[in-house]
């Protein structure tokens, strides 16, 4: 594909330095269809980045896209902060209707705000404040927002650093795996709990997000996940459930502690929850937690209406039927794992490990600057992915579920295209 040098001197002096996204795919995007993006030249280009997340029903679905258009051409409320109003109450109605209960699920829904950190905050907010303690523990690799409770519990020392202050109250522990299976699960962190000597102040409640997106694809075992829910009762502490980026459906289920077996305190869901790329997150908890005094956690932008009406169609489209969803997301992953095999056999000296989970995976490289590498070709040849770990060392797919298997296909080819067209020249 051959892309003429865009504009993009508006950008470039005006707009500020922290930009980044636009810095590994330096086009001018006009238009969006399903899985493909077209810049404002008409070059096309296959997204398996999906908004982070937030596409998982692609860009512009038709159904989403209808019920928008209505509720806005008859006037619907589009700005309505906590008031109530029918686009609020259709969503929850249907919510309920088509996720809790299916799946017994008891919480109560909070509309924290719009935007994944948002919900974290209002997570940690409650628990410290149902608890009455301070520390928060997190994992190693862990990303859970950009404000400064969320980056308290998030590992990345690069992010972490932006804050400009100590970050506090917050304490990490190993993820999964974080010592190649060499130490027990827990080991450390229950040692610490029970001595009295650790120094670790007694946690209101543990943030885990089942696979870590940001942090590299790092997945958490079934088993892993139950004992830590296990442990967390048998400490008295709150389980958080980070399910902003693999939740509805990533993984397969609509829930990524699904498969796991266990019903966290409190969940946080965000980026595809509004189905549209429209913001929109949710803080689940159980029903004992609901401690709020009213106004206690606001937000001007909470009542995004035109996210609940493309919520609604969403789950009304994909989840009346969830089975459906879930065993579409399995097939099309198990496509990606065959297709990462085939590239690992080929690359044998040069893919450390590849892993993911339903329609969330990444590759990584013992060198880690070969995925920045081979995210700039795939690029140039017209398909989109990012990096994710701490030295951005693993290539991420996070394309659609909705991804028909020839586009999936498509763009596996082009990875491994990418991958062979980066490889270390042979002596």
């Amino acid at each position: 594909m051959t892309i003429t040098q865009p504009d993009l001197s508006v950008f470039e002096t005006l707009e500020s330095e922290v930009r980044s996204y636009c810095r590994g795919w330096p086009a001018v995007f006009d238009r969006a269809q399903g899985s493909r993006m077209y810049d404002e030249d008409g070059h096309e280009y296959l997204d398996f980045f999906a908004g982070a997340g937030s596409l998982n029903y692609g860009h512009n679905n038709a159904v989403l896209k209808r019920a928008l258009i209505d509720y806005l051409e008859r006037d619907g409320v589009t700005h309505g902060l906590d008031m109530s109003t029918t686009a609020k109450r259709r969503f929850l109605e249907t919510f309920q209707n088509l996720v809790l209960r299916p799946r017994d699920l008891p919480y109560k829904v909070m509309f924290p705000g719009p935007t994944g950190t948002n919900a974290v905050e209002s997570a940690l907010k409650l628990a410290r404040k149902v608890k009455g303690r301070e520390a928060i523990v997190s994992f190693t690799n862990a990303f859970h927002g950009m404000s400064l409770g969320s980056l308290a519990v998030t590992g990345n020392a690069f992010k972490r650093a932006g804050a400009g202050i100590p970050l506090v109250h917050g304490t990490p522990m190993p993820f999964d795996n974080y010592f190649d299976g060499r130490v027990p699960d827990f080991l450390w962190f229950e040692r610490l709990l029970e001595d009295q000597g650790s120094g670790l102040n007694k946690p209101a409640a543990v943030i885990v997000e089942t696979v870590q997106g940001e942090g590299g694809i790092n997945v958490a075992r079934p088993e892993w996940l139950r004992a830590l829910a296990e442990l967390c009762e048998r400490q008295d502490m709150l389980l958080i459930v980070d399910d902003i980026q693999m939740g509805c459906g990533r993984t397969g289920a609509f829930f990524s502690f699904e498969e796991a077996g266990i019903t966290p305190d409190i969940v946080t869901v965000s980026k595809s929850i509004s189905g549209y790329g429209l913001p929109m997150s949710l803080c689940l908890f159980k029903p004992e937690l609901d401690i709020w005094e009213p106004g206690e956690h606001n937000g001007t932008f909470r009542g995004n209406n035109p996210a609940f009406v493309t919520a609604t169609a969403a789950l009304e489209a994909y989840w009346t039927d969830g089975s459906a969803m879930e065993k579409q997301t399995r097939a099309r992953g198990e496509q990606v794992e065959q297709a990462m095999i085939a590239i690992t056999e080929e690359n044998l000296a040069d893919v450390k490990e590849y892993r993911g989970r339903g329609l969330v995976w990444g590759m990584e490289f013992h060198d880690k600057e070969r995925a920045g590498r081979v995210a700039q070709r795939a690029f140039e040849l017209g398909l989109l992915v990012e990096t994710s770990g701490p030295e951005s060392e693993v290539v991420k797919l996070l394309p659609a579920l909705t991804i028909t298997p020839d586009e999936l296909d498509e763009g596996l080819r082009t990875l491994a295209r990418a991958v062979r067209e980066t490889a270390p020249a042979t002596v």
